[in-house]
This record gives C-alpha cells, sequence and structure tokens, in this order.
C-alpha cells in the first residue's frame, strides 16, 4: 500500500484545513517546496499536492510553488485544485506533473472526464470527496445530489481507473478514517482507490491495509504527519 504525503497550498503556504473550512486553518510552513523536498528525502515515492485557493476560485493559484516542487523533487506528484479544463490538463502534465485530479469538473462536465480518460489515460483520476455519503464540490463549498457511489459508479463507466476517497468530516481532525466507506466504495466499483481523511496512527493505516486486496492502493496522509502523530518513516513500514 503507497504512503502519499500531502502538501496543501493557500497563499503560497504549506497548510492544513480541518474538515475543509477556511475559518480553520493551520500553516505548517512558509515554503512548501521545502516540505515537499522533506518528504522525498524521508523516502515518499509520491507527493499529493493540492491548491486550496484553486479549488475554491476554480482555477489553478498556486502555479509558481507549483512549478519549483515540480524542479526541486524528483519523485511523482499528483496534484488538484480547480482543475476544470484539458488545455489546463495537458499544461500541467507537460510540466511535469504525473497524475492530474479532477474534482468538481468530474460533478458538472462528465464531458470532460471522459475526453480526458482517452487522451491521458491513467494520469488523470478523480477526487471524491464526500459529507454525509453525499459529493463536495467547489472546494467542499456547496453539496450536491449526487451520493459517493453514485459518482464513483459513474466515473468508472467514463474510464476512469482510479479515485481518491475523502471524508471530509474527518479529514484534518486525527478522528481516523472512514473504513465502512472505504469499504463500501471497494466493493460497488473495481475502481483502485486511495484513502484520505481522518488517519491519526499507524492502527488506522493497518486497518487500511487490509483493505488493500479489496482495491485500497494507497493512503494519503497530511494532518497526521505535521502535527507528528505518526512520522513518515514509521508510515511507511507499515505501508
Amino acid at each position: 500500500m503507497l504512503i502519499i504525503p500531502a502538501v496543501d497550498l493557500r497563499a503560497g503556504k504549506c497548510v492544513r484545513l480541518v474538515e475543509g473550512r477556511l475559518d480553520n486553518e493551520t500553516i505548517y510552513a512558509d515554503d512548501p517546496v521545502e516540505v515537499a523536498a522533506r518528504w522525498e528525502e524521508e523516502g515518499a515515492s509520491w507527493l499529493h499536492i493540492v491548491d486550496l485557493d484553486g479549488a475554491f476560485a476554480g482555477g489553478l493559484k498556486n502555479l509558481k510553488v507549483i512549478e519549483k516542487i515540480l524542479s526541486t523533487v524528483s519523485i511523482p506528484v499528483e496534484l488538484g485544485g480547480g482543475i476544470r479544463e484539458i488545455a489546463v490538463i495537458e499544461r500541467l502534465l507537460n510540466m511535469g506533473v504525473s497524475r492530474v485530479i479532477l474534482g468538481t469538473a468530474a460533478i458538472i462536465n462528465s464531458s470532460l472526464v471522459a475526453a480526458a480518460c482517452v487522451q491521458f489515460g491513467e494520469k488523470v483520476i478523480v477526487g471524491i470527496d464526500a459529507r454525509e455519503g453525499k459529493v463536495a464540490i467547489e472546494g467542499w463549498g456547496v453539496l450536491s445530489k449526487k451520493s459517493t457511489l453514485e459518482l464513483a459508479c459513474e466515473v468508472e463507466t467514463l474510464g476512469i481507473k482510479r479515485v481518491i476517497f475523502t471524508d471530509i468530516w474527518r479529514d484534518g481532525t486525527l478522528k481516523g478514517p472512514n473504513l465502512a466507506a472505504i469499504e463500501e466504495l471497494t466493493k460497488a466499483t473495481d475502481l483502485k482507490i486511495i484513502a484520505a481523511g481522518g488517519i491519526r496512527e499507524a492502527d488506522d493505516l493497518r486497518a487500511l491495509k487490509k483493505l488493500e486486496p479489496l482495491g485500497v492502493e494507497a493512503v494519503i496522509l497530511g494532518k497526521c504527519l505535521y502535527a507528528g502523530t505518526i512520522t513518515l518513516t514509521e508510515a511507511l513500514a507499515i505501508g
């Protein structure tokens, strides 16, 4: 099971939000490039980057920082946050991003998802951000009528092979992952699942590791690494 450290960007800094709320933000570093380099140095084989400003605005806002991270680290990077056009996907992949994450676009523009799958294959993945079983979009600020499972099944038919599942109510809380929802997703689809939200300690990772045969191929770690409830070295040993 792959362990992927997260670097969330807001106003050029490395931050973490609790439950996706802009009014509950902690700044962990003024230089996200140094943070990204640190995770690579400690053994990460992938990085997960989110442009939070972009997610709320509907277009990338931290591009200069992203470019610096890409030129600094040698490990692959997956990137999300306000990506809603084929041209932007192509530009990011040409810049060196290895995987592009579509979130809001998966709800409001299914034809874009289908076209992206044809053109870019598994370099495009979908982020499914859930609140009480429904999908949240526009930087988690708007709750759609579509359920998590409905969206997962829909994007699978469009050609998506891999999704990131985040339980918003647990994200940044260190309360543990929503194992039931993750398992339900693995059973309802043949998608590869990257789990996120709420991971606190080694036991959480061991519980997710048990779901690996069902399709959980990776876990994104954010708050737990920055708060020190688990180290990347410890997490990598379990994964």
